[in-house]
């Protein structure tokens, strides 16, 4: 008998056995709390391939001691419905999963309702489309519908070593050592797919001879990179190359070059390493755009919340809009060196009493102390400005904020921020 691959054998039996998705099965959470008042109701799981969805409903299913049943709404037919419906007339209740729920016809639709409503059928859809857009209103209208999210680089750690331990369904009779830095390859580059993952293992470890000298099986990067079918970005032990891919994105996109950026992205991109080119991004939406178009790490932030919710591959899609723009867009590092200029002088010293009409009144006895006394409301007056002295006496008249004026945008904050500076050294 053909044994099942890892990633089945491995497929959790109860809740606590999930890997991520806390915010489904952490505790309190809805799914979790379904399960343990035993009050489980029909529901659609929906997000990336190998996130848990058919994890979700087998660990439903085990911890509620009831029948699981596995259809396909596009492969089986309404005949293999009536079985599930025969055995949950039967057993009393039936938990079936129906996979690519999004393309369950009206025939078969009309044959399931009824048993979803009279509850024998508990019905766990899965689908990786929109179920909002894709599934009908009459199937949405008698389930929740929950998200599953891309698993993260560490939930695909955790369940890889737990696959490495288990000698009863996992890899643990096999003597394995797993490099570090092909543990990272195989956590990143199946794009929070723990099903890529564990089977990517398995490939590795059975094509693997041990060595003649302890009999250990020895898996490489190399190793990885061929079951998983994607190269690392960089496989020397320190990263270099790795961080000068990152390096080069940042440069090209404050240089404006938005073929080299989108080469450079596509390098990460191809290693998989979505969370790094998240993070890049935002940090260069903020530190090379800035107050120049404010608008475009807006834009740039909410295309890479696209992604995230996406997974690869079509996280790219967003990802190549925020690249675009941002390397398009006019160029500020005015407010990035404002911080740290201010930073600069906390650091070196420049910490002198704050005035006292800016501290703290809100108690008994401050008015004794001076505190707040002479404080002025700028709401009270035009333009909810007046002038008075905000900074430490030693540092009163220091300036952080060098505006470029890039952008028609940029030089409105300039004129607005030099204004104000002159009305204040004039008034006081």
């Amino acid at each position: 008998m053909m044994q099942q691959p890892l990633a089945y054998r491995m497929r959790p039996t109860k809740i606590e056995e999930i890997v991520g998705q806390s915010q489904l099965v952490g505790d309190g959470k809805i799914i979790q709390r379904m399960v343990s008042a035993k009050r489980l109701s029909s529901i659609i799981l929906y997000g990336p391939p190998g996130t848990g969805k058919t994890s979700i409903a087998s660990a439903i299913a085990g911890s509620s001691k009831y029948a699981f049943r596995m259809l396909n709404a596009a492969t089986d037919s309404q005949k293999d419905l009536q079985i599930v419906a025969e055995e949950a007339k039967m057993s009393g209740t039936v938990v079936l999963l129906l996979d690519e729920i999004h393309r369950l016809n009206k025939i078969k639709q009309d044959f399931l309702l009824p048993h979803l409503e009279s509850g024998q059928i508990i019905l766990i859809g899965a689908t990786t489309e929109n179920p909002y857009i894709n599934v009908t209103p009459a199937i949405r209208s008698r389930t929740q519908i929950f998200q599953v999210l891309p698993l993260s680089e560490e939930d695909i750690k955790a369940a890889v070593v737990r696959a490495l331990d288990d000698k009863k369904k996992g890899l643990g009779n096999y003597n394995v050592t797993l490099d570090d830095n092909a543990m990272t390859q195989l956590t990143r580059a199946t794009n929070g797919d723990l099903r890529s993952a564990l089977n990517g293992l398995e490939l590795a470890v059975l094509s693997t001879k041990p060595s003649t000298e302890d009999n250990i099986i020895h898996i490489t990067l190399p190793i990885i990179e061929e079951t998983v079918q994607r190269k690392a970005m960089s496989a020397d032990k320190d990263g270099d190359a790795h961080y000068d891919v990152i390096s080069a994105l940042q440069k090209s996109i404050r240089g404006s070059d938005v073929d080299a950026a989108l080469h450079y992205a596509a390098r990460i991109i191809e290693s998989g390493d979505l969370s790094i080119l998240a993070r890049r991004l935002t940090v260069i939406a903020y530190e090379d755009i800035g107050l120049a178009n404010p608008a475009a790490a807006e834009h740039a932030f909410t295309a890479i919340q696209a992604a995230q919710t996406l997974g690869f591959p079509e996280a790219r899609i967003p990802l190549a809009n925020a690249i675009i723009e941002l390397s398009l867009s006019p160029k500020s590092n005015s407010a990035y060196k404002a911080i740290d200029m201010a930073i600069h002088d906390i650091r070196v010293g420049q910490t002198s009493d704050i005035p006292n009409h800016l501290k703290d009144s809100h108690y008994k006895g401050a008015a004794e102390l001076g505190h707040g006394t002479t404080y002025v409301y700028p709401h009270d007056f035009d333009n909810d400005w007046v002038p008075q002295q905000y900074l430490p006496d030693s540092i009163s008249d220091v300036k952080y904020f060098e505006p470029k004026g890039n952008s028609k945008i940029e030089r409105s904050f300039r004129d607005v921020y030099n204004a104000l500076k002159s009305q204040q050294k004039n008034s006081l």
